[in-house]
């Protein structure tokens, strides 16, 4: 299964991660009012960011590093790659 690592910028310019296999429905879920808690009252959300993951285990753990990064580590890694790209 294709696994991601997502990036999602919520209006109050906070950013969220989280895992899905797929993206676009993962942020369009957000972005209905059904997806994370968190992001329910920030809408809407923008994809900021993704990186593919080998299975959900790898993407788990991948999600957690991120969560552990400060902000402005977060923008980094964010401007670190192009989403046209992945």
């Amino acid at each position: 299964m294709n696994w991601k690592v997502y990036i999602v910028q919520c209006a109050d310019e906070t950013l969220y991660t989280g895992i899905t296999n797929n993206v676009q429905s993962r942020v369009a879920t957000h972005n209905s009012g059904r997806g994370a808690k968190y992001t329910k009252n920030r809408l809407p959300v923008v994809l900021v960011y993704q990186e593919q993951a080998d299975d959900k285990s790898h993407a788990l753990r991948r999600e957690r590093e991120i969560k552990k990064l400060n902000r402005s580590q977060k923008k980094s890694l964010i401007n670190s790659i192009n989403l046209t790209t992945t």
